[in-house]
């Protein structure tokens, strides 16, 4: 059976490639990001203004980076069904919100990148600081943005609390996050990290049967032939009603 038409497998694969994918992709989008790579430097100032075209092109990766990690998220969540379930799906709800507010504040390069062409470097970016320091900015797009990236993390702690990831590939997603804008070493080494800790968990997804996906924590068992088996009188054992209604 083909995987587009198997949906249990094509829900698994999807999860695993994207957490493989995503972080490829947040990489990609730093790397065409023309004021990251020139860092603190005077030539940074007025950078986005300068090259609309990178900055379209940094600001769509980066915005498809975050959408990528959202399917990866989902799997994720799927996977919590033994341990911390209710902390897990809070930890879940809260990923997906802040993924969906930084794919969003990507809009935000586009319009500096005009501003500073068209105003000019330091009255654009005056303009475009100001537009994002506005409450409904900060309150509804950026402080939800970080507090994902946290959930992101909580929800890769009980993954492998619930043994479905290992115990350092949540500290490595979230070092990789945080440390690859910053140009050019924290952008390999973060780059590394977060490939390693989001790969990691999602080969496993990759790795899983279709049996184990559809009951995380069961080891892909079926029923236990101990409780079907009839007892020495020959009668079913207590428990388990053998007339199905």
């Amino acid at each position: 059976m083909s995987p587009l038409s198997d949906s249990i497998r094509f829900r698994r694969l999807a999860a695993g490639m994207c957490l493989i994918a995503a972080p490829v992709t947040y990489v990609a989008g730093i790397l065409a990001d023309p004021a990251l790579r020139l860092g603190g430097d005077a030539d940074a100032v007025g950078a986005y203004g300068r090259n609309l075209e990178q900055v379209s092109l940094s600001a769509a990766i980066l915005h498809w980076s975050w959408v990528l990690l959202v399917p990866g998220v989902i799997g994720m969540i799927h996977l919590v069904r033994r341990r911390a379930v209710l902390l897990g799906h809070i930890a879940g709800a809260l990923a997906l919100l802040g993924v969906v507010n930084f794919s969003a504040l990507m809009l935000g390069d586009f319009f500096y990148a005009r501003l500073e062409r068209e105003l000019g470097p330091a009255t654009g970016a005056a303009l475009g600081d100001r537009a994002l320091a506005d409450p409904g900015a900060v309150f509804g797009f950026q402080i939800p943005g970080f507090a994902g990236v946290a959930g992101v993390f909580l929800l890769g702690l009980i993954l492998a609390y619930g043994r479905h990831a290992p115990w350092w590939a949540p500290f490595a997603m979230l070092a990789g996050m945080v440390t690859a804008p910053i140009f050019w070493a924290g952008t390999v080494i973060g780059g590394l990290l977060y490939l390693a800790g989001s790969g990691a968990i999602g080969i496993r997804m990759i790795r899983m049967t279709d049996s184990e996906w559809a009951h995380p924590g069961a080891g892909g068992a079926g029923p236990d032939p101990a409780l079907d088996a009839p007892g020495a009188d020959g009668k079913q054992p207590a428990g388990r009603d053998v007339h199905l209604r």
